[in-house]
């Protein structure tokens, strides 16, 4: 079993605008592993690449592999320790306009390492989260993908609109009672299917004060509308005839799941520890193959 550290994010280091406490905070993180193993290469994906991150790792241009991945990697050494930074991926998305990742290309490295199917032939995989990707994969290389905003949407009404807001009075949110408005909200959505978002989203708060919905099925009624517009998207975008590939939390990749299934698709769902731990090791060892990389 994979040992697990947990320590501060891009958006508090970067703050400080030092890269020193970027060199800190991965000392503080990995000072168990190195007393027990010595030194150590450290692979790093994500928004830590970015401009607002320890060292920009620039975006790679679409359609790429993993072969222009390990050739694009960023090394530097932080207190003796060497450390090596994944790029993130650029396109110009099906809707014409430019569009990035970071972190999530590790992931769809490490996919088609975990599933070789999806090397072959053309796959679209789903990577839901707080900006959603919807990626397109044809004979083993990331052609090109579309971001959503989805899971920031839904946390920012969670949080900071009047739709889903909780009274003292309210039990906390539970699975089963998020479930059931979630069933609820895709079967509205379902209904209103070219409807657009805004003109369905206030139900989330009339239904409360009318209805007597609680507010945790509000929760899972407000996701649904928004994960199931998402869903319409991308099948707007896409020509979907094999199963989606999701990649991510289990809690969030299971919505799509069954999102997804409402709408007679199939799905297979990949870890995104998984994924990114098969993506690095991945990348480096391509990047030993090719020369493009001195990890040890």
């Amino acid at each position: 079993m994979l040992e697990r550290r947990e320590g501060p994010g891009v958006a508090e280091l970067s703050a400080h605008a030092q890269a020193r406490r970027f060199a800190v905070a991965l000392s503080a993180a990995i000072a168990p592993w190195l007393r027990t193993h010595g030194p150590m290469h450290v692979w790093l994906a994500g928004m830590v690449g970015s401009r607002n991150g320890w060292q920009e790792a620039a975006y790679v241009p679409c359609p790429l592999d993993v072969q222009s991945m390990a050739a694009s990697v960023v090394h530097l050494t932080a207190s003796g320790t060497e450390v090596t930074i994944v790029p993130g991926a650029r396109c110009v998305n099906p809707r014409g306009a430019p569009d990035v990742m970071r972190g999530e290309e590790t992931q769809i490295v490490g996919a088609l390492r975990l599933d070789p199917q999806l090397a072959q032939g053309r796959h679209i995989v789903a990577l839901p989260g707080t900006h959603t990707k919807w990626a397109v994969l044809n004979g083993g290389m990331l052609e090109t993908f579309q971001t959503s905003f989805s899971g920031e949407l839904f946390a920012l009404l969670r949080e900071h609109s009047m739709l889903a807001r909780a009274a003292l009075s309210e039990p906390p949110a539970s699975d089963e009672s998020m479930r059931a408005g979630f069933e609820l909200g895709l079967a509205r959505s379902r209904e209103l299917a070219r409807t657009p978002l805004p003109h369905v989203l206030f139900e989330v708060r009339s239904r409360q004060l009318m209805e007597g919905m609680r507010h945790p099925e509000a929760l899972g009624y407000l996701s649904a509308l928004i994960i199931d517009q998402d869903l319409q998207g991308a099948l707007d975008l896409f020509s979907i005839d094999a199963p989606v590939t999701l990649i991510g939390a289990a809690g969030l990749t299971s919505l799509y799941e069954v999102a997804l299934a409402a709408r007679g698709l199939q799905t297979r769902a990949l870890d995104a520890s998984d994924a990114t731990v098969a993506g690095i090791d991945a990348l480096k060892r391509t990047g030993e193959k090719d020369g493009t990389s001195d990890a040890t």
